[in-house]
């Protein structure tokens, strides 16, 4: 600032000074807490907009909300998807096997039996449901807590739990960061450790889909903390431009790492609010209703489908776990947050709601459970044969020098024929490679 006399930076007499906001979150660790300041609409309000419908017609779904189970455990309103009980049971399993995984892995870390894990209890809806939404060839390019995604689309258990040990039988080769996933012939786009790169990959994807003249879709996954990366607004720009078929989620579990969700914009709108300036239809779901992500899902995908373009789509969830098995919650959010969350816990609803309808009990969610927790022990077992982290049993040294040019070049294959050589001298009684004995050199 200029004033008359040529001064930079003088403050004005007769104006306040500026101040600069930074976002605290309501609860630090110990305080008590009340989520009454959170408007939660009830189950059924909101109106069902056609699926062709203008984008603008969804900014009412943008700061509302999709809910289709009430206080009673009923399917209300008409976003209810009528699943058959069949179906619902079989979401129900799907999100309780993909909490036992989680449960068994975190365990297996703790073990030392991998050096990392995230678990996405509390957020088993959001994924499971989704799924189940989908055509099983479409395409997710995920973010790193849509295990249940794998899991609904029956990808092998022992694969999983291969990956996440590093192993001989890890089909990425030891290549990856656990449960960073790669699953092409099921429609998994790698995972990748940078924040929201996998948004414009999915856009790009869902345009090459439509110049094919494909049918199929794709779907992307961020976390409310990654929405503030530029890659989440190159990929709405492009998106909204060619109206891309593709469904971009923002899972709004209320925390990133250790930041909570203010340092996204949190304070100043919806995420789902979001689409509204890109000319984005836009949703905002209760995250722990498996009903309201599947008819959310269902809509958009529909929506996708008929060339009426993308869907932004807001999970509103809490993240119930750390961030990962190297972070501690108790740190910096208060340990009453997960007990106090309003919306209570997508496993644990979706049974009630089963069990009001009568095609459900305790005694079988009970027996339910013992049988995923049994699936899961067993896959791990079966995993634990080909290896565990730092026990010798890993792909051969050689198989760290394939894979990135189809003909190696001649300096590499120099470095790669020297670097076994010193291998095989510092190791000389190492097995052959390939025989996945522990001790293995080449």
């Amino acid at each position: 600032m200029v004033d008359q006399t040529g001064r930079i930076g003088m403050p004005r007499g007769n104006l306040p000074p500026l101040e600069l906001h930074v976002p605290e979150p309501r609860f630090r660790p110990g305080d008590p807490v009340d989520y009454s300041w959170l408007d939660i609409p009830g189950a059924g309000e909101l109106p069902r907009f056609d699926e062709a419908c203008e984008a603008r017609e969804t900014m009412p779904a943008t700061l509302g909300m999709v809910r289709v189970l009430d206080g009673k455990h009923r399917a209300v309103g008409p976003w209810d998807p009528r699943l058959d009980p069949e179906t619902l049971r079989r979401i129900l399993r799907t999100m309780a096997l993909t909490r036992a995984f989680d449960d068994r892995m975190y365990r297996g870390q703790r073990q030392g039996k991998t050096s990392f894990y995230m678990k996405c209890t509390g957020e088993e809806a959001v994924s499971v449901a989704h799924a189940y939404a989908l055509a099983g060839d479409d395409m997710v390019f995920p973010s790193y807590r849509q295990q249940g995604i794998l899991i609904a689309r029956d990808y092998p258990l022992v694969e999983m739990v291969n990956q996440i040990y590093s192993n001989r039988a890890d089909r990425l080769k030891g290549r990856q960061l656990p449960i960073m996933y790669s699953a092409r012939d099921y429609g998994f786009f790698t995972i990748s450790g940078n924040l929201a790169t996998q948004f414009p990959q999915a856009v790009g994807w869902a345009m090459a889909s439509a110049i094919k003249g494909d049918t199929r879709i794709a779907t992307s996954f961020v976390g409310e903390g990654s929405s503030a990366e530029g890659d989440f607004h190159a990929a709405m720009t492009f998106a909204a431009v060619y109206n891309a078929p593709v469904i971009l989620n923002v899972v709004n579990n209320q925390w990133a790492i250790s930041s909570f969700s203010g340092f996204a914009g949190a304070e100043r709108s919806t995420f789902a609010a979001r689409a509204v300036g890109y000319g984005i239809a836009g949703l905002r779901v209760d995250g722990n209703d498996a009903l309201a992500v599947y008819a959310a899902t269902q809509w958009a995908a529909n929506r996708a489908r008929a060339n009426k373009g993308p869907t932004l789509i807001e999970h509103f969830t809490y993240r119930a776990e750390g961030h990962s098995t190297s972070d501690d919650p108790s740190a910096y959010r208060s340990a009453h947050e997960r007990e106090e969350w309003p919306l209570g816990d997508p496993v644990m609803r979706l049974a009630r709601h089963l069990i009001a309808l009568g095609e459900w009990d305790d005694e079988r969610h009970a027996a339910m459970d013992r049988e995923v927790a049994e699936e899961v022990k067993a896959a791990a077992k079966a995993a634990e044969k080909n290896g565990v982290l730092g026990h010798g049993f890993h792909h051969p040294f050689h198989t760290m020098f394939e894979d990135v040019f189809e003909d190696l070049p001649w300096n590499l294959r120099e470095q790669a024929e020297q670097a076994i050589r010193e291998r095989e001298a510092k190791w000389p009684d190492a097995r052959s490679p390939g025989t996945g004995e522990e001790g293995e050199g080449a």
